[in-house]
């Protein structure tokens, strides 16, 4: 008997000796291999949101909509193939999803750069959301890095994965407990809607049937969103569409959330997240901003592909050959 449990334990310590730890992420990841790496793309991403302000909340909904989908690994930048169907024609992307060709741009020069292929999409897609919020006003944090991509990625995992924006406040924090996220991450997270636009399509019900909406706000939206067509015609996320503050927040107050998603977050009552719009909103901006960071690096390490898995792909678009 005691020579067996020696067995057991000698094989336990072999295997933990022959098959290593799954690495993790860490900021330093590419200040070795290839220091010229964040700079890149952050100069980039500076041009690109100076031609367009609008780039940067493209950028950073790109990075929610990858890691929302079987973890922060850059599938919802790949092309559909003969295998699979990807994620860009998902519900939630379709004719909505912005930013590939930044990413193109990015990639590209990183490679040149760094004079090979070891900057993974992924991480791209990372970095340039902790770039855009930045360079619109918000936070710097570290970016943890290390990630690989994947050589796969699915429509329906993406159709059953993010949030809507029909969800009412008990279907979002649902969704996000299912992907390891908490109530303060559901509501520092949702107002990276304090940049950027939002077609019509999406707030067309808020505006013609909720009640929980200011009503001069509605009639404004109507129009340049009337009840049929229109559907491409896009209105700003917070009234301070181009600058990452708590707006969003005193604006939800005011019944203004764009979004029926957005709205659901304060109803006026006490309940649900209620208080943290309040606190956010009025008590305290600046703690948004660093909880915000933190749930934004939490959000990131929602299942990565490390070490050997998956690849670094040198197109964006598609898995290597």
């Amino acid at each position: 008997m005691a020579t067996l449990q020696s067995f057991f334990l000698y094989f336990a310590a072999l295997t933990a000796i022959l098959i290593p730890a799954r690495a993790q992420l860490t900021p330093d990841f590419y200040d070795n291999v290839c220091p010229q790496a964040l700079p890149t793309i952050r100069n980039i991403i500076k041009q690109a949101i100076q031609s367009e302000p609008r780039t940067g909340a493209s950028l950073l909904r790109l990075h929610f909509h990858d890691c929302f989908v079987n973890g922060c690994d850059g599938s919802v930048l790949l092309d559909d193939t003969a295998n699979f169907t990807g994620e860009k024609t998902a519900f939630p992307n379709l004719n909505s999803l912005r930013g590939f060709e930044v990413v193109d741009q990015i990639k590209s020069a990183i490679n040149q750069a760094c004079s090979a292929n070891v900057v993974s999409c992924a991480d791209i897609l990372a970095v340039a959301a902790r770039d855009s919020v930045n360079l619109l006003g918000g936070p710097w944090y570290k970016v943890l890095l290390g990630r690989r991509d994947s050589r796969t990625a699915s429509k329906n995992d993406a159709n059953t994965n993010l949030p809507p924006p029909f969800f009412n406040f008990s279907q979002l924090l649902s969704n996000f407990q299912s992907h390891g996220l908490n109530l303060t991450d559901l509501v520092v997270l949702s107002a990276g809607h304090t940049i950027g636009l939002a077609r019509c399509t999406t707030f067309r019900d808020r505006i013609y049937n909720d009640t929980n909406i200011n009503y001069e706000f509605a009639a404004s939206l109507k129009h340049s969103c009337p009840r049929t067509g229109g559907d491409s015609n896009t209105n700003p996320l917070d009234s301070t569409t181009t600058r990452f503050d708590a707006q969003y927040f005193r604006d939800l107050i005011a019944k203004k959330g764009l979004l029926h998603s957005d709205q659901e977050l304060f109803k006026g009552d006490g309940s649900g997240s209620d208080r943290l719009v309040k606190y956010y909103g009025y008590v305290n901006p600046y703690k948004f901003l660093t909880d915000f960071s933190a749930s934004m690096i939490k959000m990131g390490n929602m299942k990565p592909l490390t070490g050997t898995d998956g690849e670094i792909r040198m197109n964006c678009r598609k898995v290597n050959n």
